[in-house]
Formats: C-alpha cells, sequence, structure tokens
C-alpha cells in the first residue's frame, strides 16, 4: 500500500538524521547517499540500494549514480518488484484504450460476464476506470492470503468477493482491481498480460532484465537473498501469490528506464498520459497505475513503490522522467517509515545556497 500523502517535515528531520551532510550544505548526491545506510543502521533492513538517474536533456545518456549498503545487494541484481507491476498493467490497459480496442466507461461485466457478482459488489456497475483508480469498493484478497498463497485470477476475485468491500468511489487501495485488469487484457487481447506487456513495454524498451516469471519460483541470475521481516530466507517464491498485481521481476537500470520512458511521452500518447496522471477519480490519491508524493520543498514526485515477501522497492520521477530514483531492501520490512520520504526529499529538492 503506497504511503501517499503523509510525508513528515524532512527539512527538519534530515537535519538530525544525517547531521553536517544536510540539505542546503552538500550536493543532493551526498544528501541522498547519507540517508541510505540509515536503512541498515536504523531501518534494520539486511541490506539497501539506490540508483538515480538524471537526463539533462542533451542527448547524452542520462548520468547514473548508484550506491548500495550492508551486504546482498548488488546494481545488476534481479528481485522481485511487488506492486510496481501495476504501473506496467495500467500502461498496457491505457494502450489499448489508445487503439480503441477497450474504453475506460466500460463496466468489467461488459469484458468479463458474471466474474465480479457478490451480494455487495457487482461488476455491473464497477468501470475499469474505477479498476484502474482503486475506487471500485472491491476488497483486497491479499488480506486473507497475506501474499503467500498462489491462486489464480478468479480464486483471488472469489476471496475478496467474500470480504466486506469498501464504499464505492472512494479510494481504497486493492490488488484485485489489478487482477482483474490482468484478465481483462486477455479477454480484449487472446493474450496473457504478460505477453503484452513484454511486447508493448519490455522489448520495446529493452528492459533485459524485467520479466513476468508466472509460476517460475526462482530468481534469474544474478540474484542476492530475499528475507522477511523475521529473518526468513524467501528468495524462491511462487509469483501467482499476486499475479497481475505483482509479479513483476525487475532491476533498478530497467525500472529507472520505464519510469523515464513512461513519464517522457515514450509508452502512451500524451492525452492517455494526462488520463494516467488525472488523479481526480482518487482524490488526489492516486492516478491509474501511479501515484504523486508532495515533498516539502514543494516538488511533486511521480511513480509507485512494490512490497512482496522478500523485497521492497520504491521508484519516484519528476514528472517530466528526466530524474529517476530507484531503491530497494531486499526484506519486505523497515522499521523507521520516516527514511523512504527522507530519501525522496534529499535526492528530489534542490539545496539552498
Amino acid at each position: 500500500m503506497p504511503s501517499l500523502r503523509t510525508l513528515p517535515a524532512i527539512s527538519t528531520a534530515l537535519a538530525v538524521l544525517i547531521g553536517p551532510v544536510a540539505l542546503g550544505t552538500a550536493p543532493r548526491a551526498e544528501a541522498t547517499d547519507a540517508v541510505l545506510p540509515l536503512f541498515v543502521t536504523r531501518g534494520g533492513v539486511p541490506a539497501a540500494a539506490l540508483l538515480a538517474d538524471e537526463d539533462d536533456g542533451s542527448g547524452d545518456p542520462p548520468a547514473s549514480r548508484y550506491t548500495r549498503t550492508g551486504r546482498g545487494i548488488a546494481r545488476a541484481d534481479h528481485f522481485r518488484a511487488g506492486s510496481i507491476t501495476k504501473t506496467f498493467i495500467a500502461t498496457v490497459l491505457l494502450q489499448l484504450a489508445a487503439e480503441h480496442r477497450l474504453s475506460l466507461s466500460d463496466t468489467v461485466e461488459q469484458h468479463l460476464p458474471g466474474a465480479v457478482r457478490g451480494v455487495r459488489v457487482d461488476g455491473r456497475r464497477i468501470t475499469l476506470r474505477a479498476l484502474l483508480t482503486h475506487t471500485s469498493g472491491l476488497a483486497d484478497f491479499t488480506t486473507v492470503t497475506r501474499g503467500t498463497v498462489p491462486l489464480t485470477p478468479p480464486q483471488a476475485v472469489t476471496i475478496a468477493l467474500a470480504l466486506p468491500p469498501a464504499r464505492p468511489g472512494r479510494f481504497s487501495y486493492s490488488s484485485t482491481n489489478y487482477v482483474l485488469l490482468g484478465m481483462v487484457i486477455r479477454q480484449v487481447t487472446g493474450h496473457s498480460y504478460a505477453t503484452e506487456a513484454e511486447r508493448r513495454i519490455i522489448a520495446p524498451l529493452g528492459l533485459r532484465g524485467t520479466s513476468f516469471p508466472g509460476s517460475r519460483t526462482t530468481l534469474p541470475s544474478p540474484h542476492g537473498r530475499a528475507y522477511t521481516a523475521g529473518g526468513s530466507d524467501v528468495t524462491d517464491l511462487d509469483p501467482r501469490v499476486a499475479g497481475a498485481a505483482g509479479e513483476l521481476v525487475t532491476t533498478l537500470d530497467d525500472l529507472d528506464r520505464f519510469y523515464a520512458a513512461l513519464l517522457g511521452d515514450g509508452l502512451l500518447p500524451p492525452r492517455w498520459l494526462r488520463e494516467m496522471l488525472n488523479t481526480r477519480t482518487a482524490h488526489g490519491s492516486y492516478g491509474m497505475g501511479i501515484f504523486p508524493a508532495k515533498l516539502p520543498c514543494g516538488i511533486t514526485v511521480w511513480g509507485h513503490n512494490g512490497r512482496i515477501s522478500g523485497s521492497y522497492v520504491r521508484t519516484a520521477a519528476t514528472v517530466d522522467g528526466r530524474r529517476v530514483l530507484t531503491f530497494r531492501v531486499n526484506t519486505d520490512a523497515i522499521a523507521d517509515p520516516g527514511l523512504e520520504p527522507a530519501l525522496l526529499a534529499a535526492e528530489f529538492c534542490p539545496r539552498t545556497t
């Protein structure tokens, strides 16, 4: 679940966190790199890493900066990206809308007859827009499975329908929405969401480290280890615990490249990118597979986070995609929730002189 609108007063917090290397007295890179070790010392994670890319508009390749702390993480490692998968799924849906193969005002029933018929939730009244923006009212099946039980998409939906729904029209983050969107992609195209994402996003962008593993429980090489908050090794995991809501395996480089291309008009026509970034339906909390975070300096960054057993990932970028940061830890829990917003502020807020 993204932490959307609870960023602390980082300008003060950073001075406490990193002492003399604070915003206003050090370059951005120094401030950001000073926060990262705190994920180990204060956040209780085994290891953390970040990759920041900046395109200065000159036409040269973006300048990259990679930093890590702790043991067990390398830049080229493959890892599970959890709910960052949702940005890929939303991009495919919006591409299909741009091709007039579906409409965001279509109901779930139109594409998946009878798939959503609950006592208090009915697919005849839920639109694709509501699924994309988490305003459908559908409960989150992972509140039951805790991301540990491999499921088919219909099984995930069945679990969700047995749970109390949220109020339709109100933002309520639910992975069930994106499981259904994966089913819609198959119905509309005749191909799985994985096949469509590979054809439309992964191959065109050359994301060589990114894949949808299906039922494959092992990670591609190279990779490190992944641990639960309690220290159990969960490197091997059946991706069907998340499906279209969180199956993705990727790398730091690939995530930076993907979000830079997406926000830089490289994947969606401008009209549909604006649609993706429109948070009106979710009352400012969420767009479509992407959400904003307003930093203390007034800058808003866009991206998503992903949590799955053994992994936590966060990508954030400027709205033009020219500056992108992805950081990851090799566990699914960070003890100090203030570290993530501190890292984003250190990276994106301009230093004073």
